[in-house]
């Protein structure tokens, strides 16, 4: 089986690799940069995940997978304040897609007024603790809960869940939208 990545973002590709070596044990793993095709910085869920889907398809397209991840992460605007989203989307070579979600954490209002005035999250957290490419590490996850859930676990988790059509495909028919 040969499973592509849609990111060269070592978190991302981590990420995949650890849910989905365990079920595919022979897998070959290829990470490869494309566009999400929304925003730098997604607002909401609807355009956090259609980044994600996109992801995932342009990496289908670009290789000769049998499954594609797609990852992004966003934020949303919410009734207590601006939280963090994340999304997943497998799309296998057979039409069946899966999708996973949401990976959510209040910020802090510094991050926030940065966000609103322009900066990507990872940009205004890296400002927040003075490091460099935090996004590419534990995440602005990590860093705001001193590592009892990562950037990288976020995802693992998400992933799991954009599992469930494939593990359990009889209750999933294979999706014509993909």
């Amino acid at each position: 089986m040969r499973i592509t990545i849609g990111s060269t973002n070592p978190v991302k590709c981590n990420a995949s690799r650890a849910v989905l070596a365990s079920l595919y044990p022979d897998a070959v793993f290829d990470c490869v940069d494309v566009p999400s095709g929304v925003a730098s910085q997604p607002w909401g869920d609807v355009e956090t995940r259609a980044g994600a889907l996109n992801r995932a398809r342009a990496a289908l397209e670009q290789s000769q997978a049998d499954l594609a991840v797609g990852m992004e992460a966003g934020v949303q605007d919410t009734e207590v304040g601006l939280l963090t989203c994340a999304w997943c989307v497998l799309v296998g070579r057979d039409g069946r897609i899966g999708v996973g979600g949401n990976a959510c954490i209040m910020l802090p209002p510094a991050v926030v007024d940065k966000v609103r005035q322009g900066d990507e999250l990872g940009t205004a957290i890296d400002n927040l603790v003075n490091e460099h490419n935090t996004k590419w590490g534990t995440g602005a996850i990590g860093i705001l809960t001193h590592n009892l859930e990562t950037r990288q676990s976020a995802y693992e988790s998400i992933l799991r869940l954009a599992l469930a059509p494939f593990r359990s495909p009889a209750w999933y028919p294979i999706s014509e939208r993909c």
